[in-house]
């Protein structure tokens, strides 16, 4: 990544307010407890005051105090600015699941979302949720990035996992195995191939990104004795790819691939589904990472790890994943405007 004290002090980053029973609130204020983060960036948080003070109070973080604003192009440089996005009165659990905490989960979203759109905002980084609570008759999406992508006619997207070591992109994120394994044709890999190579070269400034890809199956389908999708589907695509000067290569064996460093040759990954990306990065990125929508024309981040539930409200939450993802946020900002 870019050195983020590099980037321009302007810039705005809209944050959401995520699960209020979970971890989010503890993250965001640990986070700008060090209030070097305020010169980078001009942070407005969508969440509610008194959920701010309940959690403040509890978990002891003093050195953080938030400006009220109501809209944010009101938001003041070197200052916490926060949106009251509710009036309503929020029963706060830590550790609990609650339909009510999904529903001000969406909203804080939705409110930051129109903001990003209509430019007030410069990037969105949205704080851990937990998807089964955030569906609902008003919210029929599978997820943020699905409701982002609504925003913009439907426009597709790759879920990329990013550090200062490891870029990997999914063909597959969050849905079921078998689902996974049907979506891997040869239109959609090389579809999200596409996506992610635009990305490296938009978003991180690499003008022939050398993508390693993928294989499905154990020891990369052994020939056919271990499944086909390898011969049928990815090597096609690879050898497609490489006809129309994109530097694909594989695919690899996902165990040996990273087990011997392989990655390190490359300038991303192409994996199959969620679990063959998160288990490698989450090993190799031990201080934390970032998950970043690629193919929106927003930028979006937010920090790869959920509302952990376990240890909320019990002061020992890291907040190196949330401050992964506002750097980045600021990196690719500040790189748009290099363009």
């Amino acid at each position: 990544m870019i050195n983020a004290t590099s980037t321009p002090k302007s810039v705005k980053i809209g944050l959401t307010h995520g699960d209020f029973n979970g971890i989010s609130y503890e993250i965001i204020m640990k986070a700008f407890s060090d209030a070097r983060l305020l010169q980078m960036m001009t942070p407005v948080f969508y969440g509610q005051p008194k959920v701010f003070s309940y959690y403040k109070k509890s978990l002891g973080v003093e050195d953080i105090n938030y400006t009220l604003i109501r809209d944010s192009r009101q938001a003041a440089h070197q200052k916490f600015n926060l949106i009251n996005i509710t009036e309503d009165e929020l029963k706060i659990e830590p550790g609990v699941a609650s339909a009510q905490a999904g529903k001000m989960a969406v909203l804080s979203l939705k409110r930051a979302a129109d903001d990003l759109l209509k430019g007030s905002i410069d990037a969105l980084v949205t704080a851990p949720v937990n998807p089964s609570m955030l569906k609902s008759e008003a919210f029929a999406f599978n997820g943020q990035s699905d409701y982002l992508s609504s925003l913009f006619k439907g426009q597709d997207y790759v879920e990329m996992l990013v550090s200062d070591y490891l870029r990997i992109g999914m063909v597959t994120s969050d849905i079921p195995v078998k689902e996974a394994l049907a979506s891997v044709t040869k239109e959609m890999v090389m579809h999200k191939l596409v996506i992610l190579a635009n990305a490296l070269k938009k978003n991180f400034n690499i003008a022939s990104p050398k993508i390693a890809v993928l294989a499905l199956n154990p020891h990369a389908g052994d020939s056919g004795l271990s499944g086909t999708e390898e011969q049928d589907i990815i090597t096609p695509v690879v050898s497609v790819a490489r006809k129309n000067n994109l530097l694909a290569f594989g695919p690899f064996a996902s165990d040996r691939f990273f087990a011997t460093g392989g990655w390190k040759k490359y300038d991303a990954v192409l994996a199959m589904y969620h679990d063959q990306a998160a288990l490698p990065f989450k090993l190799i990125s031990a201080n934390g990472g970032a998950l970043f929508t690629a193919g929106l024309p927003v930028v979006r981040t937010s920090p790869f790890h959920g509302p952990a539930y376990d240890i909320a409200n019990k002061n020992e939450a890291s907040p190196d994943a949330m401050r992964q993802a506002m750097y980045l946020a600021l990196d690719l900002v500040n790189h748009q405007r290099l363009i």
